[in-house]
């Protein structure tokens, strides 16, 4: 009799550094098309950049007009401004700030550290309240505290950051006086030697807990502001989640099994919906990112959203394309990431 050989194994990449590679690809097309909508945009500006950088007098006079724009490739058609500002892009060269004459790369470089400590501290507070009341909810439909929370996301989602801000600021420190109303550390303490540029990341790299706890009560008010329409946002998707999970077989199949209830809740349901709760929690975060204009604002917090907001008010292009570039490259890496998540936690996504 002839033996039978047991089927060879295909050969190749496998599935999920496939998947990952062809979602760091499409990441990078993303990457040059956010280039050229933002340099196409700032063009679209219906004002003249040279009398913003210059001034009205030194506008006037057609010899330093001309040699401003030389200097800056603003004579060049379009096409080749594109493209030399892609080059530039791609050896780290944001432009030069028309109003503070620094680097935008540099300013951008001290301004990200700060909105991304705040953002970081705004997500996590969310996802775990949001999820946890969301989770709390489901587990409780259509019974008095599953009621309760649902009007209390709501409100969270009507609330506008712009008056809470205020809100928050009025009644927490200048009536109140609990927490500190602006900055990031108190005048008194000095910043921690710089390494990542978040106050509390470099306080606990250099052992300096007293930094550390300041930073950190710094934080509470803007934050918190921040985290609360996402926490209505997650509460209320997480809930829908969870409740879509509850009525799956498999999850009647494990009760029927007689598990216990928190591995049934926390091993089968949780699972199965955090994949939709990840896709939430990565667009909300990149929303933080661009949406602390106004918070940053009204706490004196030195981020992106401050210098954005300085930058459009003074018509800074080369800075409101810098702070455009960077958040969408953010935005792209957020979906990347929560693409390869998505892969890690479903083999179905990768398989597909």
């Amino acid at each position: 009799m002839l033996e039978r050989t047991p089927p060879q194994r295909r050969r190749g990449i496998p599935p999920l550094l496939r998947y990952i590679g062809v979602r760091l690809v499409i990441s990078v097309l993303l990457v040059f098309g956010v280039t050229l909508v933002t340099f196409s945009l700032t063009n679209l500006v219906p004002a003249d950049p040279v009398q913003a950088a210059l001034g009205e007098q030194a506008a006037a006079d057609p010899e330093i007009v001309a040699k401003f724009r030389a200097d800056r490739g603003l004579d060049q058609p379009l096409p080749v401004q594109y493209a030399t500002y892609v080059g530039k892009l791609l050896q780290g060269d944001l432009g030069e700030s028309n109003q503070t004459r620094q680097p935008v790369a540099e300013e951008l470089a001290e301004a990200f550290p700060a909105t991304i400590e705040l953002a970081v501290a705004a997500i996590l507070w969310s996802a775990l309240v949001g999820v946890g009341l969301g989770l709390w909810a489901a587990l409780r439909r259509r019974r008095l505290a599953d009621q309760i929370i649902r009007v209390v996301s709501l409100i969270g989602l009507s609330w506008p950051t712009f008056w809470l801000a205020l809100v928050v600021y009025y009644v927490f420190f200048s009536v109140l006086g609990i927490f500190p109303g602006a900055g990031r550390l108190s005048p008194i303490l000095i910043p921690p030697p710089h390494v990542t540029g978040m106050y509390t990341v470099d306080a606990l790299l250099a052992g300096q807990l007293e930094v550390f706890w300041d930073a950190v009560y710094h934080l509470v008010l803007p934050a918190s502001v921040l985290a609360l329409y996402t926490v209505g946002l997650l509460t209320r998707f997480a809930r829908s989640a969870v409740l879509e999970v509850l009525d799956l077989d498999f999850v009647k199949a494990a009760r029927a099994k007689g598990l216990p209830k928190r591995t049934v809740t926390f091993v089968y349901v949780l699972r199965a919906a955090t994949v939709p709760i990840i896709t939430v929690i990565g667009l909300a975060f990149g929303s933080l990112l661009s949406g602390t204009v106004l918070v940053e604002k009204v706490y004196s917090w030195n981020g992106i959203g401050q210098y954005s907001f300085t930058a459009a008010t003074r018509l800074d292009l080369p800075a409101i394309m810098g702070v455009g570039l960077i958040v969408g490259i953010v935005y792209i890496g957020l979906n990347f990431l929560v693409d390869v998540l998505y892969g890690v936690i479903d083999p179905r996504v990768r398989l597909s």
